[in-house]
């Protein structure tokens, strides 16, 4: 198996990487830091870019994760690198391309349960992010080879640097709200290891369409914090907020950080507060019809999470999520 894997130094990517390597596939790892597993080869994906490899299947998990940013960052980072990925492919004898997308380009400001692959976009997405990412998925789409795309939901494990160590940060530093609700906020998680899994399953299967996949066991966000934050140690919050005061506030720091752009990042953001304020559930019968069960369980997920933190010292953030 030949396969080449964008955003190789990334928290999927990295993990995706060390899987080939260890099947013994011939893995490509393309990113512009260096790649610690597979054969190394520096890209700028937001330029036309060309590597005498031609890879049986190319997965796309290259992207600009945030939950904030600047508008020409978001379009050249997840648009534009995805059209020279395509690129790439068409020139390359188009192989089997996987495009790792989010379940993000659906949200709302308000409850969602039972997300599926039919549910339609909305009106408006809720930031950049969602928004070009949802872009990069119809250009895959009109991908000429076999495609499939992957939307998981709120990523974790050893190796993060996106979600939980923003989420631990802020509730070290009393900065974690707990956002009153009338009902428990539920939320789709997906460990590590099972999306990797996800991802190889498809390259073997061949895998085509679009899939939601998560660990398949939602849970009340807040308690499920509070017992992470229990056995790491760190207090739980106990600030209340409102979610209609709480987005208000991070809306008017958001303003504030875009119009003085050395500030950077934003203690908080909409986009943060909107992931505890509202429930997110996914459908993922379909993945697990055509893919299978998860590999693992959530609280395995959540054991080695906590090993791996309790072993190793918090990487600096700004952002809640």
């Amino acid at each position: 198996m030949k396969i080449l894997i964008t955003g190789a130094s990334g928290f999927v990517g990295k993990a995706l990487c060390r899987e080939c390597v260890e099947l013994g596939w011939n893995t490509v790892a393309v990113s512009r830091r260096t790649a610690l597993y597979g054969r190394a080869v520096p890209a700028d994906l937001c330029e036309r870019f060309d590597i005498p490899f031609r890879p049986d299947v190319v997965v796309h998990a290259a992207a600009r994760s945030s939950p904030w940013g600047r508008t020409a960052e978001f379009e050249a980072q997840n648009i534009q690198a995805t059209r020279n990925v395509i690129d790439f492919c068409e020139r390359s004898g188009r192989p089997h391309l996987i495009h790792l997308s989010t379940s993000a380009v659906l949200y709302r400001n308000e409850h969602q349960y039972g997300l599926n692959e039919e549910t339609p976009p909305p009106a408006q997405f809720i930031n950049e992010y969602a928004r070009t990412k949802y872009a990069a998925e119809n250009l895959v789409r009109n991908y000429t080879g076999r495609s499939c795309i992957l939307r998981p939901r709120a990523v974790f494990g050893p190796g993060d640097t996106v979600i939980f160590p923003r989420i631990l940060r802020a509730a070290q530093e009393g900065r974690f709200p707990k956002i009153e609700s009338d009902e428990p906020v539920m939320a789709d998680l997906i460990y590590i290891d099972c999306l990797v899994q996800y991802i190889v399953r498809c390259i073997e299967q061949g895998a085509e369409g679009l899939y939601h996949v998560t660990n398949n066991e939602p849970v009340a966000i807040l308690s499920f914090l509070q017992n992470v934050f229990e056995r790491l140690g760190i207090d739980s919050p106990t600030r209340k907020v409102t979610a209609a005061r709480a987005l208000r506030a991070a809306r008017a720091i958001e303003f504030v950080h875009q119009a003085i752009p050395f500030l950077g990042e934003p203690a908080i953001t909409p986009f943060g507060i909107s992931v505890f304020a509202y429930s997110k559930t996914l459908d993922v019968q379909k993945a697990l019809r055509d893919l299978g069960p998860p590999s693992l369980s959530l609280r395995e997920g959540v054991d080695a999470f906590v090993r791996w933190h309790s072993a190793a010292p918090l990487r600096p953030s700004y952002a809640v999520v």
